[in-house]
């Protein structure tokens, strides 16, 4: 039971230590100024008395008694810590008005990056950093983009990202804000009686390339169509030219024999007859011919009649 009641006494001092004493005196020594935790991606600057005294940069741990000295006692309560995020951050600007070199009214969206590189010159150099760099960009893209070739500026959108990089990088130095990456991302017309015109012109070019290619096509079928034909008609030519010739030669070769020949025209003749449709009437040899054919006309059977059909 002794051993018991000591496991239950330890459990709940461990308890009480681990679970409210540490946190308790982990606030009191950060109020204290003891340390100071500094997350990832995170920045501490300590001002005193309008001084800035320390700037943390060093994600996790650090001790301010080794930083500050004595001041790491006062600094929590007479002076500030600001907290900034030392992320890369990211802006677009839409729709920036710019004109070409042939006057048409051009919008231009501009994406790009920038990060704290100067905590100091970032608090107090410039009371609002971020939006003077807008206005740096944007004033830097109309001022170096503006008046260029319209075709330039539709399609060489890299060096137009590098010129502006190159303006704003400067100042933008100077305020604790550098400038990451720059992208023209997007260019367009502003006036919408452009648009619309620029979509007539477009719509009537493919309206006059359909019809050409439909045209082309058209052109070609009959080409070939016409090659085709012309062909057919030369080995048909050459076909009847050769059919006389080889008649002509079988014709030869038959009249060679005077037996096949009177043969074959006998046959020729007799298929002729057949194939006719004229009346064939046969009459004996060495007989009186007007008699025969009054016989013979004598002999042809009456068509028959069919009878009316009374009401």
């Amino acid at each position: 039971m002794q051993g018991l009641a000591t496991f239950i006494f330890v459990f709940i001092v461990t308890f009480l230590g681990l679970f409210i004493a540490l946190p308790i005196f982990m606030l009191l020594a950060r109020l204290l100024g003891l340390y100071a935790i500094v997350e990832e991606g995170r920045c501490h600057v300590y001002v005193l008395f309008g001084k800035v005294v320390a700037v943390l940069k060093e994600p996790g741990l650090n001790f301010l008694w080794l930083k500050l000295g004595p001041q790491a006692l006062i600094v929590r309560w007479l002076g500030r810590c600001y907290v900034l995020d030392m992320r890369l951050d990211q802006q677009y600007l839409r729709s920036q008005p710019v004109n070409s070199e042939e006057g048409a009214p051009m919008g231009i969206g501009i994406w790009y990056e920038m990060v704290i590189s100067d905590p100091v010159a970032y608090l107090f150099k410039n009371a609002d950093p971020q939006g003077s760099l807008a206005a740096n960009v944007s004033n830097a893209t109309v001022r170096t983009l503006s008046n260029m070739p319209l075709a330039d500026m539709l399609q060489n959108r890299h060096p137009m990202s590098q010129a502006v990089r190159a303006e704003v990088s400067p100042k933008s130095e100077e305020w604790g804000y550098r400038l990451g990456s720059v992208y023209i991302r997007k260019v367009h017309f502003r006036d919408v009686g452009m648009i619309r015109q620029i979509e007539e012109k477009v719509v009537n070019r493919l309206r006059q390339v359909t019809s050409a290619i439909r045209q082309d096509g058209a052109n070609q079928v009959s080409i070939i169509t016409s090659t085709a034909e012309r062909q057919a008609a030369i080995e048909f030519a050459r076909a009847n030219a050769m059919r006389p010739k080889i008649v002509g030669a079988a014709l030869q070769e038959i009249s060679a024999d005077p037996d096949v020949a009177r043969a074959m025209f006998e046959i020729l003749e007799t298929e002729k007859i057949l194939e006719g449709k004229a009346g064939l009437t046969l009459l004996p040899q060495n007989g009186n011919l007007l008699a025969q054919l009054v016989a013979a006309d004598a002999t042809k059977p009456e068509p028959l009649k069919m009878p009316s059909k009374s009401r």
